[in-house]
């Protein structure tokens, strides 16, 4: 049994059905204590400044976390994760890479998750049996995700609930037990007030205080793209096609095609897009925005902490325009 880091969401099944425990570093960095600790031990290790705060915050959790492994995606997520990955093993950490392929090829994915199988250990009765449990577990949080369209879940809440689905806590019994008792606690409420209904798309935010600020603000978000994709709600497809209908690994048109789709369904009024400084994915910003009919602002986090004020006055323009 290892204890595996995780720098993305990857095929789960394998690494539980292996009796691996999964982490995402994203989770543990975030919602540390003190999760610019993290960034300035990678800075004071050699990272440059002018560099990704999030990388630099998973290099230090993996570093000082005492995991086995870690599972870094080379292909289809953070251009800076196959540096990550050198640095990690150069510190003796064993590294672990996944590619997701750029061409949305069934063949070379399935490929790439049979080799994964193979390096995990994990046998063909414990992989039928953990399809299942994931399953079962991705379930919940498409209910908890639908509560927040029916207003009666909040953005935070739903951002939670969703992003966890990476690593399900590490544990899938703990997150179906968890996650069970807040839908029934959720379906008795009354539902949430609120002045507009918001998407927000783009990497989780690295701002710490941006839901509790919009809801402050009479803001209820609706829709957070990616953490949904972290579900995979593609309740259809076989476990593997999940992987590769998951869009956040391929285009900028596969992502747009999911949220435009859920615009209308959720009769989202405007988008928040939040990028994070120094990523590559910045430069998809303008063909989001000329390609999205509703109004979008776009958001740049760099370290970890709370809203700075030039931001908040940019969200509370915005909020004001829409209103």
């Amino acid at each position: 049994m290892m204890r595996i880091g995780l720098t993305t969401t990857v095929p789960v099944e394998p690494i539980f059905a292996g009796n691996h425990i999964p982490t995402d570093l994203n989770n543990i960095f975030i919602t540390s204590e003190n999760p610019e600790y993290y960034v300035e031990k990678a800075e004071v290790d050699g990272f440059p400044y002018n560099s990704c705060s999030w990388i630099k915050g998973l290099y230090s959790v993996a570093l000082n976390k005492g995991f086995d492994a870690v599972i870094g995606v080379v292909r289809g997520d953070c251009s800076n994760t196959e540096s990550l990955l050198d640095f990690l093993s150069f510190k003796g950490i064993k590294v672990i890479p996944f590619s997701f392929p750029y061409d949305k090829s069934r063949k070379k994915l399935e490929d790439e998750i049979k080799r994964f199988i193979e390096l995990l250990e994990s046998n063909e009765d414990n992989m039928k049996n953990t399809i299942d449990i994931v399953d079962k577990a991705r379930r919940l949080a498409w209910i908890i995700d639908e509560l927040t369209v029916k207003d009666l879940v909040s953005g935070l809440e739903n951002h939670y609930y969703l992003v966890n689905t990476s690593d399900f806590f590490g544990d899938i019994s703990v997150y179906i037990k968890k996650a069970e008792n807040f839908i029934k606690e959720a379906n008795n409420r009354n539902k949430i007030e609120y002045n507009l209904r918001i998407g927000y798309i783009g990497v989780p935010p690295i701002f710490t205080d941006i839901y509790n600020f919009l809801e402050k603000n009479g803001v209820h978000v609706v829709f957070n793209e990616v953490q949904r994709q972290f579900s995979m709600p593609f309740p259809e497809k076989d476990w593997i096609d999940k992987y590769l209908e998951y869009t956040y690994p391929y285009t900028v048109q596969d992502r747009l095609r999911d949220i435009k789709n859920e615009i209308g369904r959720r009769k989202i009024e405007g988008i928040i897009h939040y990028v994070q400084s120094f990523c590559h994915r910045q430069i998809i910003d303008y063909i989001i925005k000329d390609s999205i009919d509703i109004p979008v602002l776009t958001i740049e986090g760099n370290r970890p902490g709370v809203l700075d004020e030039r931001t908040k006055i940019r969200i509370e323009s915005f909020i004001d325009m829409l209103l």
